[in-house]
């Protein structure tokens, strides 16, 4: 997980066999399947901020959400692992466009490791590969947490995304091969004991960067104990500027459509509005004839105390409305993705829930 938390036999008559007599031929029009009607979709543009449950791909997340929206687009912001639950961002229509400003924001978990063993995909998914009788005290645990804070170096769980030669690690590691990984660095900004349950179990609370693997913090942090360890449970509470707050469950989501559909209510209080996932980056304001200029993938250059003070990427709003990711330079704003938000568009607002 980066940053963290998985087909009729038909018998064969035998050569020779008298079959029955075949029927008449078919009339025209007859012996034809009905033809399935297409499904119906739409121009659907913001965020959806899923509480994932348990068991269920963040790909089959993605597709569940697109169909409740009929959405022409989706995408999530981060992969999490079957295992695992909490805070999976899905971008539908335009949103789709500012996934990396999301993805490379910062992840919070809350993880549970159980100590006395180890395994191959370092969740209590796979086989156990090392075991230990030693259980760490919460004091030895507290000693070595500052070797797994700042930047750090890790090597991904053998069953991961990362593509090896062109292909994914964890379809080679389910196909029986060894996997190397480098190690990479990846940043930790806060790893702290959250609560000890029993002597088998301990819970954590991290926050860190893009391609941080808490599967592999659990896994390194019993090897240097000396006691080995995975993760039993893992909890992601935020990505990037989307919180615990945003998510909604899916059954809350199935029944807000459903509502919809009978025309009691709108789709739009469920959807966070395409910016929302831009809230770190600086934004400018423009005249409309600007926007419009900008919309034709024209440059715009801005003057007197219109011109931005600061060069780089920036969000650009016409009316309070998205026109455009653009880059700034000498007061020069150089649009680099377009937005057109025709059809429906988010409105919740955060924390309001539905």
């Amino acid at each position: 997980m980066t940053n963290e938390p998985k087909l009729p036999v038909t018998p064969v008559t035998a050569a020779g066999e008298t079959g029955p007599l075949p029927g008449p031929p078919p009339q025209a029009g007859e012996g034809k399947q009905p033809r399935q009607a297409k499904r119906e979709k739409h121009d659907v543009h913001g965020w959806v901020v899923l509480d994932k449950p348990v068991g269920m791909t963040s790909t089959h997340a993605v597709s569940v959400i697109k169909r409740l929206f009929k959405a022409k687009r989706a995408g999530h912001a981060g992969t999490l692992d079957p295992l695992a639950s909490g805070c999976l961002p899905i971008a539908l229509g335009e949103a789709t466009k500012t996934v990396p400003f999301v993805m490379d924001g910062q992840k919070t978990y809350l993880f549970t490791v159980r100590w006395g063993e180890e395994r191959d995909t370092d969740d209590a998914e796979g086989r156990v590969v090392a075991e230990s009788p030693q259980r760490p005290g919460v004091e030895q645990i507290r000693a070595i947490l500052p070797r797994f804070i700042g930047t750090i170096v890790q090597v991904p769980p053998r069953f991961s995304a990362i593509k090896v030669a062109g292909e994914r690690a964890y379809d080679i590691a389910r196909d029986g091969e060894e996997v190397e990984l480098a190690p990479r660095p990846v940043e930790v900004d806060h790893l702290d004991i959250v609560a000890t349950p029993d002597a088998d179990h301990t819970v954590f609370a991290a926050q860190c960067g893009k391609g941080t693997y808490v599967r592999a913090l659990a896994r390194d942090m019993g090897r240097l104990l000396g006691c080995r360890g995975h993760v039993s449970a893992l909890r992601r509470t935020a990505v990037g500027s989307f919180t615990e707050p945003d998510m909604m469950t899916l059954e809350k989501l199935e029944s807000l459509c459903h509502r919809a559909a009978a025309g009691e209510g709108s789709l739009a209080d469920a959807l966070m509005p395409v910016a929302t996932a831009l809230d770190d980056i600086p934004a400018v304001a423009v005249s409309r004839a600007d926007a419009a200029r900008l919309q034709r993938g024209q440059a715009v250059l801005m003057r007197g105390r219109d011109a931005p003070v600061f060069s780089g990427t920036l969000y650009v709003t016409a009316s309070g409305q998205l026109i455009a990711l653009a880059e700034v330079d000498g007061g020069e704003i150089v649009p680099k993705r377009v937005f057109n938000l025709a059809g429906l568009h988010g409105r919740a607002g955060r924390s309001q829930g539905v």
